[in-house]
């Protein structure tokens, strides 16, 4: 079940199992249909990361809260009803917190809500009349765990401040505080009777204790990492955990075993060394690097494990193993400079890629130096951000050519799922179908997600045409290659080659021009060798015919005869005028480059 864009924050299991709500950091409520595990509407109402849900079991009513400081209110039965035509709903909105929202609990017969958050106060209200009820008052950080018993008039919260606190709403007032914690309570859980609380937090400990004589407490067990979620099974005979890593585990309760403290004891033994189950989860990439060819990535997960990754075809290129990280990253180093493209973040412990108009398109290369050369023999420029988008989006309707266009299409156009209608690849690479795309706003907020194959899916084509910014339908759609990247230089005699400059004239030429074709202009023009008379201007492009099919045997002839030099350092003729700038020239201002004539 993947069709959030950022971590899911909490997650409600109503309808008797049948559905799932879940609240993210993406700005996202979704519903889901459990049972089969498909999204069925996706609610855009928050304005920032969703951190928290409540859920009132009686009347099937959940409420979400975030980082925007709102407290939606939502009927089930309304939201399970949602179709893609029929997707409007109505909900009720709690209006006063002044501070973003971490914590939010119901009672099951939906009379009262409360909220916690980083102002430090619970807030309670009546969410029929969506009335304020009262503030209460007494922690002195972030309250991160709340739960109301079934008649709303008791409710425990946990909080940053390394507290728990019993508080009385009729009263008005905290009636317990619980101090077992070294750090701050995430997590909390207690019996239907309010007389057991099960408390976990970033100390890794998860402590029972009881109400009504707070100083009898049991160490239950000591996680691996900080603890997010407590579920407390029907029976209270286990609990189930999730922490800040991936599995999520079960430890048995045995609730007989509650103990007075042992003030001569600085250790408390946990109840329990190891879990009854694990479910194991998948393990999270933590750390990355981008190669020097900025196209492929390595990354380095939370079982030290080691990948290979390709970016323009989104693959996973090899599975490494558990091998030196940064010993890798040496191996794979080549002395050519690629300019970034693109951006990568591990939020979600997985690769994200990120292409922004800014700079998606900066990266110009020869198509053998990017592995992608054609079949017959030529050595055509390619855009690695170009070509990627138009994989990314080659099922998108728009971008199929028309009838006039499919009667003289190459062999290399495919049908789509089995139609005559032929879509164009950029024929180099596809995509997996299964890769996922996401559009977002600058703020990073996620305006829609699909898979790459769902783009023939009518409502997505819709949402596409829609979304699709144009400068991304300028490339996929209109078929406008991006502008080549010029770089200016001056070329001048060395002083050791006793050859005198009778001017300093600036060049310009494509970024991605070899050294070996500035020797052939200084052999050809500025020497004379080639033509009538020499001269020592050029504007050279990256498309000029004349530049890329020029015979070999000039350039044999012009690097016998003549070598450049950069910084006095002689270049390869190999290398492409960027790579010179970036590893040699290192310098503000325009490239200055050297020639000296053999003697």
């Amino acid at each position: 079940m993947e069709h959030h864009t950022d971590w899911v924050n909490d997650i409600v299991l109503c309808c008797n199992g049948k559905n799932l709500i879940s609240a993210s950091s993406d700005t996202t409520v979704k519903v889901w249909n459990a049972y089969k595990g498909f999204c069925m509407s996706t609610l855009r109402t928050h304005k920032d990361y969703v951190k928290a849900l409540a859920y009132a079991k009686d009347r099937e009513h959940v409420a979400s809260a975030g980082l925007d400081r709102a407290i939606f209110l939502w009927d089930v039965n309304t939201l399970t009803a949602l179709t893609a035509s029929n997707n409007t709903v109505t909900t009720s909105s709690l209006n006063g917190n002044k501070d973003s929202i971490y914590s939010l609990a119901m009672n099951p017969p939906g009379t009262v809500i409360v909220s916690g958050s980083t102002e430090k106060i619970l807030r309670v209200w009546d969410p029929r009349s969506c009335s304020k009820l009262m503030k209460l008052k007494g922690h002195s950080d972030n309250v991160k765990a709340l739960i109301l018993n079934r008649d709303g008039t008791q409710c425990l919260s946990g909080s940053s401040d390394g507290t728990i606190r019993l508080w009385s709403v009729g009263q008005q007032r905290c009636v317990a505080t619980v101090r077992v914690h070294d750090e701050g309570v995430w997590a909390l859980q207690a019996n239907d009777s309010f007389t057991m609380l099960y408390s976990g937090g970033r100390d890794r400990k998860i402590y029972m204790t009881d109400l009504r004589n707070p100083d009898n407490r049991t160490l239950i067990c000591e996680e691996t990492s900080p603890i997010l979620k407590m579920v407390l099974m029907p029976d209270y005979s286990s609990i189930w955990v999730s922490t800040t890593d991936s599995s999520i585990k079960n430890w048995p309760i045995n609730n007989r075993t509650i103990q007075p403290p042992d003030y001569n004891s600085n250790h408390t033994k946990p109840m329990n060394d190891y879990p009854d189950f694990v479910v194991k989860g998948g393990a999270s990439i933590r750390h990355y690097s981008v190669l020097n060819d900025k196209r492929h990535i390595l990354t380095k997960d939370t079982d030290n494990n080691v990948a290979l990754w390709d970016v323009l075809k989104a693959n996973k290129v090899e599975d490494l193993g558990q091998v030196d990280f940064e010993n890798e990253i040496k191996k794979r180093h080549k002395q050519v400079y690629v300019p970034n493209w693109f951006s990568v973040d591990l939020k979600t412990g997985m690769l994200s890629v990120h292409l922004d108009e800014t700079d998606c398109f900066a990266a110009w290369l020869a198509a053998k130096e990017g592995g992608l050369a054609p079949n017959d023999g030529s050595d055509p420029k390619i855009n690695y951000g170009y070509l990627l988008l138009q994989a990314l989006l080659e099922h998108w309707p728009r971008t199929f050519t028309n009838d006039e266009e499919i009667e003289e299409a190459p062999e290399g156009s495919i049908a789509q799922n089995g139609e005559d209608k032929m879509r164009p690849r950029n024929s180099y690479f596809s995509v997996p179908g299964h890769t996922p795309v996401i559009f977002s706003e600058l703020g990073g907020r996620t305006l829609f997600r699909l898979l790459c194959r769902d783009a023939t899916g009518e409502t997505e084509s819709l949402l596409l045409n829609e979304t699709v910014p144009p400068w991304v339908v300028d490339v996929v759609v209109d078929k406008n290659p991006p502008k080549y990247n010029k770089i200016p230089f001056f070329l001048l005699p060395h002083s050791s080659s006793g050859v005198k400059s009778l001017r300093k004239d600036r060049l310009s030429a494509s970024d991605m021009l070899h050294v070996r074709k500035v020797i052939e202009h200084v052999y050809e023009k500025v020497m004379g060798a080639g033509s009538e008379t020499g001269s020592q201007t050029a504007s050279t492009s990256g498309q000029d015919k004349g530049e890329t099919d020029r015979d070999d045997d000039t350039s044999t002839v012009a690097e016998e005869k003549v070598e450049l030099l950069c910084q006095d350092q002689v270049l390869d003729p190999n290398m492409d005028l960027r790579t010179v700038k970036h590893f040699i020239w290192k310098s503000g201002g325009d490239l200055v480059l050297h020639y000296r004539p053999f003697k």
